[in-house]
């Protein structure tokens, strides 16, 4: 009885391929991957020869058998074109499939967008939900945003760059003004993570054309908070101006944390 190893591959970067995944592939009996000529690629790179098998979106109910076949005599390895096997790419039957015929299944954890940006975001990390691509439509992105907007958990959404700025719109009106963190081209050469608030970033991307392969991080639903008086914001802004922290800046901080309106909270600044 062979085991079904899922087997993260790099998003971007090929050194951060681990030397255990390597092993694993040049061990396995088959490799079943998302795309053929994806992975050829990768293991040329690291001179690994093993036998290739499609197993994508279209095939992956009629290639169970194929690759439940080969676990009976030897091990197999899932990769999809880049990041960890089954999430949000196929393999979620295959291994219920090879679970049920009594095969081991087994994770080679490793690079992963929705994680890596989550980590980076800014934002809370002990609690998030991912929830994969957006809706192609409006209407069924509002739906979503809907559903999740009472929630204090973190989000994470993929999301297409041709679609990234009607998305953002769609959320801001749903959400509000949520503080928010743009992957884009996580590990590659032009990776970029912007944070600010979704109206910020809808503005900065009407500016900016949106390119490559996009992972939105957003913060939960949080709590009201109350509303600070003046006395405490004046306090807070003589505090900030002491340590050096530049107006604008120090504006900007003390708005979120007090409550107040950025533009009252710059013209406290202003008479100081």
């Amino acid at each position: 009885m062979g085991t079904l190893y899922l087997v993260a591959t790099p998003i971007g970067n090929l050194e951060d391929m681990s030397p255990r995944a390597v092993r694993t592939l040049r061990e396995a009996a088959l490799i079943a991957a998302e795309d053929t000529r994806q992975t050829r690629k990768l293991l040329a790179h690291f001179d690994i020869h093993t036998p290739l098998t499609s197993y994508f979106e279209h095939n992956k109910l009629s290639k169970l058998e194929t690759v439940l076949a080969a676990l009976e005599k030897g091990d197999v390895a899932l990769v999809s074109d880049a990041g960890t096997p089954a999430i949000n790419d196929p393999g979620y039957e295959l291994v219920r499939a090879a679970l049920e015929a009594g095969h081991a299944v087994c994770p080679i954890p490793g690079p992963s967008a929705p994680l890596a940006a989550l980590a980076a975001s800014g934002l809370p990390t002990d609690a998030f939900l991912y929830l994969g691509y957006l809706p192609r439509k409006s209407s069924e992105r509002r739906a979503l945003a809907r559903e999740v907007a009472d929630l204090p958990y973190t989000l994470i959404f993929l999301e297409a760059p041709h679609r990234l700025r009607a998305a953002l719109s769609d959320l801001q009106t749903v959400l509000g003004d949520r503080r928010v963190a743009v992957a884009r081209e996580l590990t590659k050469v032009h990776e970029q993570i912007w944070r600010g608030r979704l109206s910020e970033a809808s503005a900065y991307f009407d500016q900016n054309e949106p390119r490559g392969e996009f992972t939105l991080v957003i913060e939960g639903k949080t709590k009201q908070k109350e509303k600070w008086g003046r006395d405490k914001v004046l306090l807070a802004l003589r505090l900030g101006l002491k340590l050096g922290e530049a107006p604008a800046a120090l504006a900007k901080r003390i708005a979120q944390e007090s409550g107040w309106e950025r533009r009252e909270v710059y013209q406290l600044v202003r008479k100081k």
